[in-house]
């Protein structure tokens, strides 16, 4: 019996072995444009954000995914409902997918050297509301003194979901908040602490204070990342037991303070965000007894970019204009360093 069932184990390992090996085979026979296009698919669920992802139209998405389904003889993309889901053939390609999209930066995007102050690169940012409202005026004018041809382009971070090796490969870098489970590489940037907020009229406040009954009883303005994304407030409340009761879900740390102006409501944002909104929105913070909350913001990237001397340049500026965020402009090193 005991013989049979580890004659049965060595046969279905034999046979996912086996299975691996067929899809990388057939993933080398593919076009390396198509394997770009498959990622975004394979990413995206979608073929016009894919054409928005690699820069194509719809029609040339559809075409690409036609060619693909016939190379690995499987529709790769579904409908369901009102959306469309993977194939398990799909989701078992996704991990070589990612494997090969790794090797094709590598490949291509890494140059030997970088000159700055003559580049004309565009690079990509994807960070959260708050932290582009404290980094982008410094990093901006850092750039201008010491690379005037170079642009930044800033989006939002990966929504509805945790960041992926996939997220970090279309962006030259994710600036997102430590433990967060964000993979690759990572240069911590500057800190901040989370404070509670709430309107200067609000009833429950007393001395300056909330206990954590307030806290428990009070409706509470949410930040929301995404419905995986547990935040650091997420955790800070768990840990004292407090399960808020939720009257408002904003995107981001920004409308916090402009959603507890002039209610009852509470919530919690970054402290640098809470001095800067306080005196025109009315705001206190609020004394509490829950620990912890700190925020250490990061710079994230992919490891195959570890070698491109233009990511170590981006990523030394961030921290340069980290630090005026920190410590002000006073003395700063503009050099490129």
């Amino acid at each position: 019996m005991l013989i049979g069932r580890l004659d049965s184990r060595i046969v279905n390992c034999n046979t996912s072995l086996q299975k691996a090996r067929e899809q990388m085979t057939d993933l080398r026979k593919v076009d390396i444009n198509l394997i770009v296009v498959l990622d975004a698919i394979l990413a995206e669920k979608n073929l016009t954000r894919a054409g928005d992802v690699v820069g194509m139209t719809q029609p040339s998405v559809s075409g690409a995914l036609a060619r693909l389904r016939q190379q690995f003889d499987d529709p790769l993309l579904v409908r369901a409902g009102r959306g469309f889901e993977l194939t398990p053939k799909a989701r078992e390609l996704q991990p070589l997918v990612d494997e090969a999209m790794g090797e094709i930066s590598r490949i291509y995007d890494l140059s030997p050297t970088f000159d700055a102050s003559s580049s004309t690169r565009t690079f990509l940012i994807s960070a959260s509301d708050y932290l582009l409202s404290q980094l982008t005026g410094p990093l901006l004018r850092l750039l201008e003194q010491a690379a005037p041809l170079i642009s930044i382009e800033f989006d939002a971070l990966p929504a509805d979901t945790n960041v992926t090796p996939n997220d970090l490969l279309r962006r030259d870098v994710i600036i997102s908040g430590t433990g967060r489970g964000v993979p690759g590489k990572r240069q911590s940037l500057f800190s901040d602490r989370f404070v509670c907020i709430v309107d200067e009229g609000n009833e429950r406040l007393t001395g300056g204070k909330l206990s954590i009954t307030d806290l428990q009883e009070m409706r509470h303005v949410r930040s929301f990342f995404g419905d995986a994304v547990q935040t650091h407030v997420d955790d800070m409340l768990s840990a004292a037991g407090i399960a808020p009761r939720i009257a408002m879900s904003v995107q981001g740390f920004l409308p916090v303070p402009h959603t507890v102006s002039g209610t009852q409501f509470v919530g919690f944002v970054p402290e640098r965000l809470s001095t800067q909104s306080a005196a025109t929105l009315g705001l206190v913070i609020a004394e509490t007894e829950l620990q912890g909350g700190t925020l250490i913001e990061a710079a994230h990237w992919h490891p195959s970019k570890n070698g491109d001397p233009a990511i170590k340049w981006l990523v030394k500026m961030l921290r340069d204009a980290s630090e005026v965020v920190e410590f002000g402009d006073g003395g700063l090193d503009l050099g490129e360093g």
